[in-house]
Order: C-alpha cells, then structure tokens, then sequence
C-alpha cells in the first residue's frame, strides 16, 4: 500500500497511535486511526486499474491533531449545530460550548472525538473496532455513554462504517463521519466535477448562522435538486439565498423513503470510480468544502476550496429544538445503532 508504510506514529503528547490495516481481495484498502476513530486513506481500484486514494486526509498525528476541518473525523456526540449552544432535555437546562460563531455547537464543541485516542476491541484483516467512554457531562451532554465505531471492508467493495452506543441516562447522539471525498484522487484538485446525486425531494432552511428554522423547502426548481444527478460545479454559483449564505452547498438534505436504502451517489468522470452511500438514517449534509482553505495534506497534497465533498449521513441539525425533526435523543439503557456504507463500483 502506498504510504504510511508504518504501523505506529509517536507523538509526546498522545504516546503511540495505531494505523489499522483493513483491505478485500479486490484491491479496496483502508486505513484507520485510534487517534481519533479516523479514516485516513481509503484505496479503491479505478477504471485502468490504477489504485486511487479517494479521501483526503494528513500525513502525521501532529497534522490530525491540529486541523480544524474535522477530515476523516468520527464525530459525536451530535454532528452538525445545536442552536443557542444550549437545550432542555427532562425538565432540566444543559450548556454546550460555543464553538460555531460564538452562538452555537458544532460537532459536539472544541473536545472533539476526532481528538481523543480511542481503544480498539477487535481487529483482523477486513475489520477494526474503536470504543471510547464518554462520561456523564462530556462536552455538557447527560449520561455516561460507550461508543462503538466499527469500520468493514467487504468483498462487495463497500467500506462499512457502524456506530453502537448505550447511556445510562437519556441524552443526544447524532454520529457521522467527516471524510472528504475526492473520487479523482485526493491531490487531483477540485472535487466539484464530481457528478452527485441525491434522493431527497426538499432540504432544510437554515438562517445566516445555517441554524435549521424548521422549513422544508422542495428542491424542485432551485440549484438543491440533484435528483437527476449533475456536477457540483453546475449551480454551486447560482444566485440563491442557501448557496450564498453558506458558500457553496452545506445543507441538510431530506432523504426519501426509510430503513437502509441507497440515498446518494458521485462519480469521476477521470477515473471511473462511482461511489453510492446507503444509510438508514432521515438526512444527509452534503458539504462541498467551501471552508478548505489551502491546509496541507498526506503527500504534499494542498487542500482548497472545493478539493473534497463530504455525505454526512444524520438525525436533522438541531433536531433537539424542532418538533417536527426526528428526535436525537437516545433514553437511558436504549441501543444507538446506525450504519452508513459506502459502496464502489465503476461505471463508462
């Protein structure tokens, strides 16, 4: 496998950190991280053959440690915003940190998942699982929680990517993970040639903060149609409200239909490689790394604006303050249980 040819990175800070090996027959490999539960590379044969690493991501623990654009990240215990950095949950007020414009949560505040060290509960050559405890008041949320993160590489081509969690008391969990896709190859530069579809007739409004006001909007007529599948870079320019106020696509999209299912899809018109990700979860934000800012990445790799697109399977950003999301919350006792694959395949 090209890179990261070791198997431990040393770092003062955080000791040693495992990179986990998982691969099929096929020729489809991954790397995976106890730092922070993070997909590093993944590997996927294009329509020459060639191996192409379709995730961004850096080249030392130093570099995870540092960035800021949550790459390859596990996030939790809520992806995405919480309004007001704050929310009531039994009767009783819980205070979040701030981290999104001094206002609101993002991806859970600044002690992140993505930062942590994780252990690993299983491992062999097609399959890695990550546990973390999270205790009672982590990151202001009730509830001690244990987390399971499973990453599988099957013979289907599909990297699976299973989340598994139990509190003890009733709290929020909305898990995802924040892998930047570029099925061009990671160091091709922009992504948004990509052509991306998405099952979902409407998506949801949000304000200047890209706080959810509650409104479904039809995509029908508006640049957020990708029900028949285009180029990012088509309309991610058009003058509309929700494209400028974000800078580009970062929204919550309604997926269609229910259970597991296939809910997106993107491919390279350079090598071939198209990707569909299947979920069983009510939304996706697709994110066209409007806020990429030229970070330096795995290879001598620069990373702008647009070099990577990410399908962030979810509950509704800010479910906890909408009545008519689909609740976040998990009682105590009660399984958290979701999967997200992602599935490739090639196509002329």
């Amino acid at each position: 496998m090209p890179g990261y040819e070791k198997r431990i990175w040393n770092n003062e800070k955080r000791g040693n950190s495992k990179l986990l090996y998982i691969e099929n027959s096929k020729g489809m490999k991954a790397v995976v991280s106890d730092f922070g539960a993070a997909l590093l590379k993944l590997y996927v044969p294009d329509k020459n053959g060639k191996s192409q690493d379709v995730v961004l991501g850096y080249e030392t623990l130093e570099d995870y440690e540092n960035g800021g654009d949550s790459v390859g990240a596990t996030v939790g215990r809520v992806a995405n915003r919480i309004g007001t950095g704050a929310f009531e949950l039994n009767g009783k007020k819980y205070e979040l940190t701030k981290n999104d414009n001094g206002e609101n949560t993002l991806h859970g505040g600044t002690d992140f998942y993505n930062k942590r060290m994780w252990s690993v509960k299983e491992e062999d050559d097609t399959h890695v699982v990550f546990m973390l405890v999270s205790p009672d008041g982590d990151q202001g949320f009730p509830g001690e929680v244990k987390i399971e993160v499973s990453y599988t590489v099957t013979e289907e081509n599909e990297l699976k990517i299973h989340y598994y969690a139990i509190p003890d008391q009733d709290t929020l969990l909305n898990m995802t993970n924040h892998s930047y896709f570029n099925l061009a190859g990671h160091a091709s530069g922009t992504a948004c040639n990509a052509k991306v579809w998405l099952d979902a007739d409407a998506f949801t409004e949000t304000d200047a903060e890209l706080i959810p006001t509650g409104t479904v909007i039809p995509v029908e007529g508006t640049p957020m149609d990708f029900r028949e599948g285009k180029k990012v870079a088509k309309e991610i320019g058009a003058d509309y409200k929700p494209l400028k106020l974000a800078g580009g696509y970062d929204h919550n999209w309604v997926l269609n239909g229910s259970g597991f299912r296939k809910v997106a899809s993107a491919e390279s018109e350079e090598t071939g490689i198209k990707m569909e990700v299947y979920t069983d979860l009510p939304g996706i934000q697709f994110y066209s790394g409007n806020f990429l800012a030229g970070a330096k990445g795995k290879e001598g790799a620069v990373y702008g604006k647009g070099c990577g697109i990410c399908f962030e399977t979810q509950y509704f950003p800010d479910a906890i303050h909408k009545d008519n999301f689909e609740s976040p919350i998990t009682k105590a006792g009660e399984v958290y249980d979701t999967t997200t694959t992602y599935r490739f395949c090639w196509f002329s």
